[in-house]
């Protein structure tokens, strides 16, 4: 059942959203959210999504697995000692992002004044909607009804008069809430607030103020701004700033990814170079997918290899037309891992990445004198659909198959 929060104060109704034109909406636990819509018989159940290597990392957890302390990008060797009894699911990236993009799609019909944070959250600027859709309150509820009719998953919405106080509002209400801050309660919902809440503040300055006395966003409203200049710098002036609600950013609209990639850590270091190459196609396919969902291609393909001593290697190379298949990025990662001549060098982690990009909708391909459609982004489109439908097991390349006999993928 959805709820909506007041903040400050109580009583029926949303609070008084006049002046409160920026919205912050998150998605509640996404990755593990779109997981469940296909599994519902684990609604309820302690829920971890992320490679179940030694290597591995949480990439989402469900709420009842973060009571036991799990949280996104705990190594899952730890997750797995807190919450035994979790079910480990791997993640399917390019249902992620088939979502992703169908949830952006929904901000967008609301207003242009979009800023994507990541896949699974935005701020959004509905000072233009006001007159078509009604109060930004309003705005907030139909968002969450649209989000929760289209993909059945919850999605958590901070109304304020400012990014900052916004992205504060849509934590506070999680999961899935709505939460209103009056533009003149500003002060009133901030202060109580721990200090570590304010943007800037990371582990170590929390530990400088805290020493200073300074425990929540109430305590550093009241140190004059000479001191926290003196103490931190520029950053305490932002610091003394934020304390009081003055927050002079503006939505900004992002056009596209600056690039898209993935990587992987081996469970043990890897010399192997088909298992490698393997991989390389793994990640291809998970970049390739990526781009689709967004509507993009790139030219510029970089590989990165990270070697057992930690040092890294990247080589890249920029194509002569732009892709969105993954079968040309993988083989260029394989043309780049050969060139670096690290074959028979242990591997710890690998990664394909694509940059350069533009909406696929520019793209135009020139054929030469008798070349064919090779016919490969129609294919791999119609694997997109295969597998948003029936999952991410549901077709993929021969070599990534686990055989019953001979090498296992990793």
């Amino acid at each position: 059942m959805s709820r909506k929060q007041v903040r400050p104060g109580g009583g029926g109704g949303l609070a008084d959203d006049a002046g409160c034109s920026i919205l912050h909406v998150d998605m509640d636990a996404f990755f593990a959210s779109v997981e469940l819509v296909d599994r519902p018989e684990l609604h309820g159940l302690p829920v971890i999504i992320g490679a179940a290597g030694a290597r591995g990392v949480v990439l989402s957890a469900t709420y009842e697995a973060r009571r036991f302390g799990v949280h996104s990008a705990m190594p899952m060797t730890r997750a797995r000692r807190l919450c035994p009894q979790a079910v480990v699911i791997p993640p399917s990236h390019g249902k992620y992002g088939a979502i992703s993009k169908g949830v952006m799609e929904i901000f967008h019909a609301i207003t242009p004044e979009v800023e994507p944070l990541s896949v699974d959250e935005a701020f959004l600027d509905v000072s233009g909607a006001r007159r078509r859709l009604g109060s930004p309150a309003g705005i907030a509820a139909m968002i969450r009804a649209q989000v929760a009719e289209r993909f059945s998953i919850t999605c958590s919405v901070g109304v304020a008069s400012t990014k900052f106080v916004a992205k504060l509002a849509s934590r506070e209400c999680k999961p899935d809430g709505l939460l209103v801050v009056a533009a003149d309660r500003v002060t009133e919902f901030l202060h109580p607030l721990p200090v570590a809440a304010l943007w800037g503040v990371g582990e170590r300055t929390e530990q400088a103020l805290t020493r200073l006395g300074i425990n929540t966003v109430g305590d550093l409203a009241q140190v004059p701004v000479t001191t926290l200049r003196r103490e931190f710098g520029v950053a305490g002036e932002h610091l003394h700033a934020l304390a009081w609600g003055r927050d002079e950013r503006q939505v900004v609209p992002l056009a596209s990814d600056k690039s898209i990639g993935n990587e992987e850590t081996f469970a043990q270091d890897v010399d192997d170079p088909e298992v490698i190459e393997r991989e390389l196609l793994r990640l291809s396919e998970r970049v390739a997918s990526r781009l689709r969902a967004a509507d993009l291609i790139g030219r510029t393909i970089s590989v990165k290899l990270r070697r057992s001593d930690f040092t890294t290697i990247t080589r890249s190379r920029t194509l002569r037309e732009a892709t969105d298949v993954a079968k040309e990025i993988h083989a260029t990662a394989c043309d780049l891992y050969r060139a670096a001549g690290l074959q028979r060098i242990r591997l710890r982690l690998v990664g394909v990445r694509m940059e350069n990009l533009r909406p696929a909708g520019t793209a135009t391909r020139q054929l030469g004198l008798g070349e064919r459609e090779t016919g490969w982004r129609e294919a791999e489109q119609a694997m997109d659909k295969a597998i948003q439908r029936f999952g991410p097991d549901a077709v993929r390349p021969a070599s990534l198959v686990r055989r019953p006999f001979g090498p296992m993928d990793l």
